[in-house]
């Protein structure tokens, strides 16, 4: 996906906006286009990463320095309570958990990854395309599928 004419205005009209929104902002952080992260206000993003087309981010999350993420990530740090599956899930009285994620620095999350609530992602990492992650994962790790498996380590 080819930036359009114009680009680097868009990047930097966004940027001056997302400052305002979101609870803490790097420098040169780059917000592509139809970017979602309701009002922000749970959102940390380091220096030089960007978030993605399409990007979905909701809850308490942590995104480190230079992080490149892919189009049509999501992010949830937020779930349903599921203890009593009695109630009706949409029932406003059944409350909804926060587990706060954590990507560390120097991350590559390839298009289409979900990550899910409570989820840290060690520094230098990647991620595949597609890739559901339902739990943590260290420092240097290359993983992907469904759910996501630890499939080698990075020298770095």
């Amino acid at each position: 996906m080819q930036p359009i004419p114009g680009y680097k205005l868009f990047y930097s009209i966004r940027l001056f906006l997302v400052k305002r929104i979101i609870l803490a902002c790097g420098e040169k952080v780059v917000v592509k286009n139809k970017c979602y992260f309701g009002d922000g206000s749970k959102l940390r993003v380091g220096n030089y990463s960007q978030l993605g087309q399409n990007a979905r981010i909701s809850g308490s999350v942590q995104i480190g320095d230079y992080v490149m993420m892919g189009p049509d990530v999501v992010i949830m740090a937020v779930t349903h309570d599921i203890s009593d599956t009695t109630k009706p899930m949409i029932d406003p009285t059944n409350p909804s958990i926060e587990n706060p994620v954590s990507i560390g620095n120097n991350v590559w999350i390839g298009t289409r990854v979900i990550i899910l609530p409570g989820v840290s992602i060690g520094s230098n990492s990647i991620i595949g395309s597609g890739a559901v992650v339902t739990k943590s994962f260290p420092d240097n790790s290359v993983i992907g599928g469904v759910p996501a498996k630890f499939i080698k380590k990075e020298n770095n």
